[in-house]
């Protein structure tokens, strides 16, 4: 297998230009692509901003914070950006049409046999990949948000992914510094969706319940179990509404354990979807976030 030396990144929102930006700075040529300009800025903004934070920390030079911003290459003509890539990485919102739709574009633009990944945290690989001819270049390639900083890539085979597939996503989560976690089954929420989903459902129902508040629950769940983040900051910064959707796919999938509680549903319904509209279960209109209670 030669080694990887191009990629484009289908979507610019917040894990895509975190993922170029990871690309970009272990020395692969990146295609980042989306249907505006004005997402492609938003994104590169976002990546000048993340690299600048590297250089203030001293882990990158600017020279290698330039040559790295130098490497990421925008634009919004999809079949130009892919057509001669090594692997293609979708980031994509977690709609299965708009998936499907994404991977039939990508398979019409790109050369035989190049590796189509997926970045999603639960939808069926198999069923994304039922959208083109050639099932077995498709694998699913979960990174976790902020992406140049988690290590972690979840892995995932649908029924007709080749070993070819595989061994280019391993590789590419060799190249990136990072360690691979294989979902040996393509099923709904893989490992760590499923995982984090139960745990979190849980402890917003403690929270209904009167055991205990949103801060001590956190508080709790970092002490305890050393996560850098609670359960209700990592909802907000991921998102309530992507939480929510998570857990009725779970709910669809696996029965009433993972039926969203009433609280999330509500804040949902109100626009208070965390970090990214200013309130979720915190209140980020000022500097001292507090619970949203």
């Amino acid at each position: 297998m030669a080694e990887i030396q191009s990629v484009a990144v289908i979507g610019a929102g917040t894990m895509g230009n975190g993922l170029a930006q990871s690309c970009a700075m272990a020395g692969l040529t990146v295609g980042l692509v989306d249907t505006e300009e004005r997402f492609l800025q938003r994104g590169l903004d976002n990546v000048r901003t993340s690299l600048a934070r590297f250089v203030r920390s001293q882990k990158l030079s600017q020279e290698q914070a330039d040559a790295s911003f130098a490497r990421i290459h925008p634009s919004t003509a999809l079949p130009d950006a892919v057509a001669n890539v090594d692997i293609v990485i979708e980031v994509v919102p977690e709609l299965m049409e708009l998936k499907q739709a994404v991977f039939r574009q990508l398979a019409k633009a790109v050369k035989p046999g190049t590796v189509m990944a997926t970045n999603t945290s639960q939808l069926s690989i198999t069923a994304i990949a039922s959208a083109v001819d050639h099932p077995e270049d498709v694998i699913g390639t979960h990174f976790f948000n902020p992406v140049v900083l988690m290590r972690l890539v979840e892995i995932v085979r649908g029924l007709r992914t080749s070993e070819h597939a595989l061994e280019v996503a391993l590789e590419l989560t060799r190249r990136l510094g990072k360690e691979a976690a294989i979902c040996k089954r393509d099923t709904v929420g893989f490992i760590t969706t499923r995982a984090i989903i139960a745990l979190r459902l849980e402890c917003m129902r403690m929270y209904e319940e009167g055991i205990a508040s949103i801060e001590d629950i956190d508080h709790a769940m970092r002490l305890g179990f050393n996560h850098p983040m609670g359960p209700f900051e990592l909802n907000d910064f991921n998102g309530l509404d992507v939480g929510l959707n998570n857990a009725l796919s779970l709910r669809d999938a696996y029965g009433e354990r993972f039926s969203p509680p009433q609280s999330l549903v509500t804040r949902v319904k109100a626009g208070m979807l965390g970090r990214k509209s200013g309130a979720g279960w915190y209140d980020y209109s000022d500097a001292k976030t507090k619970p949203k209670n």
